[in-house]
């Protein structure tokens, strides 16, 4: 077996999970390749000695690999996501963070889990993706994909922004608010969620709109199909506005135009049965914590 590290370094509440996962693999004989910026902190804080060889991005990783280890939180995953792109490779998500939606793995079960993996007795769950076209064109963005969100966003200002939204070229709202997230069912439970939009099951074929603190209370989420092409147009007292997908973040100018819609590939999760999604939103959300339950 073959696998891809890449992961944060969270110092001491790190160092045991890191520990265990690189005890694991070397014990099964399981060949590692770690990311660069990653392996140079294990050596500088001494949690790894043996050599290893590294990948630097995402022309490094190829179909010789089985999975990639992410050792982190949702974000890390994230970030993982930039290098596997549409190779294929699915990722395994280690909770070294906080809440950890996509981060399956807990570390009071990590040797399990990993078991798991080596006998490839997991499932993988296909997670969509944005992409983003802005005319005229962004030079900023390097990675042009989202596995989260897409959204829009109000700078240097207090004042609210107008986004014009249409679907499939026919006009849907003006939506006049602090901005609007394009979320995929994954990204349904990260920051559109903290929004009031819905939680979408990562397997069901849709996006959500979601407006950011709109004027018009009436103004609420909305599901559409994910096949739909969605193109906004945004104006303000400012001369630019704000576009991040995910946590990349770039400055657009007014009356640019966006289109949003699904890219050509996936992104393929490592689920692991004892951690269903339901079973996430229970433990994470706290659902049927109240006492009258």
């Amino acid at each position: 077996m073959k696998v891809a590290i890449f992961g944060q370094y969270y110092q001491n509440d790190t160092r045991p999970i890191i520990k265990d996962i690189f005890v694991f693999f070397n014990r099964n004989n399981v060949e590692m390749v770690i990311e660069e910026k990653f392996l140079k902190i294990l050596y500088e804080e001494k949690i790894v000695e043996k050599q290893y060889n590294t990948f630097s991005s995402h022309h490094d990783l190829d179909k010789s690999f089985d999975i990639l280890i992410s050792i982190g939180g949702d974000g890390t995953i994230l970030r993982a996501a930039t290098f596997v792109r549409d190779s294929g490779i699915p990722i395994l998500g280690v909770n070294a963070g906080r809440l950890g939606f996509l981060a399956k793995v807990q570390k009071e079960n990590i040797e399990s889990f990993l078991q798991i993996v080596l006998e490839k007795k997991y499932t993988i769950t296909e997670r969509s993706l944005l992409t983003m076209e802005c005319t005229p064109s962004l030079s900023q963005i390097d990675i042009n994909f989202a596995m989260n969100e897409v959204s829009v966003s109000r700078k240097d200002t207090t004042s609210m922004i107008t986004i014009e939204t249409f679907l499939n070229g026919e006009y849907l709202n003006s939506y006049w608010a602090d901005g609007l997230i394009i979320a995929t069912p994954t990204g349904s439970t990260g920051y559109s969620l903290s929004c009031g939009g819905p939680i979408l099951t990562p397997d069901v074929k849709a996006l959500v709109i979601t407006p950011i603190a709109p004027h018009n209370l009436n103004a609420r989420p909305l599901v559409i199909p994910d096949d739909t092409e969605i193109t906004l147009k945004v104006s303000g007292r400012e001369e630019q506005y704000l576009v991040s997908l995910d946590s990349r973040i770039t400055s657009v100018n007014n009356n640019a135009v966006l289109k949003i819609k699904k890219t050509p590939f996936h992104i393929n999760m490592v689920e692991i049965p004892e951690e269903t999604f339901f079973k996430t939103l229970r433990n994470k959300l706290l659902w049927g914590e109240d006492k009258r339950n």
